[in-house]
């Protein structure tokens, strides 16, 4: 049974779940008002193996270094470990998520391209939609092919605030 740490933090843009393993890797991040989502999600991914949720406070300093992100540090979230379950195509594309560098974006159309899958856009943007590690696996830095603001299951603007605060959108 995989055994999930979590604790909340709170952020500029409301409270924020931190969830990982004793590894002390990122298996969720999700705001707080879309928990359901969040263990619909859990449940997809861990159910087979089994899995508890026991509250911890700062694990791993994972909440730390998510604060210190919110605070300016932008760097930081590259160097947190993650482990997601999904399938191939969508852990594919959530790694190659981690690769759109701070401060810039990519439409879905160019993320499947990057993925060798042109033409694959939705099937991207489907695995996007389900990527349970936000923030720290950007998805906030897809767009839509004209420059929207699009897909962001946290909601739009999160989605802007994320993109001002990397300094990809001017304030």
């Amino acid at each position: 049974m995989l055994t999930l740490l979590e604790d909340k933090i709170a952020t500029p843009l409301g409270p924020l779940w931190v969830i990982c393993d004793e590894q002390f890797r990122l298996r969720a991040v999700e705001w707080e008002e879309y928990d359901v989502r969040m263990v619909q999600l859990l449940d997809i991914h861990y159910r087979a193996e089994g899995y508890q949720r026991i509250a911890a406070r700062n694990p791993g300093g994972l909440s730390d270094k998510l604060n210190d992100y919110f605070a300016g540090d932008l760097a930081v979230i590259d160097s947190l470990p993650t482990a997601t379950g999904g399938t191939p195509f969508q852990r594919e594309v959530w790694q190659t998520l981690r690769t759109i560098p701070c401060g810039q974006v990519m439409h879905y159309g160019q993320l499947a391209e990057r993925l060798g899958r042109a033409g694959a856009a939705r099937a991207v943007g489907a695995a996007n939609g389900s990527n349970p590690i936000s923030i720290v696996v950007p998805c906030h830095r897809v767009i839509g092919r004209n420059g929207t603001m699009t897909g962001y299951a946290g909601g739009v603007q999160r989605k802007e605030w994320l993109l001002r605060h990397e300094g990809y959108l001017l304030l």
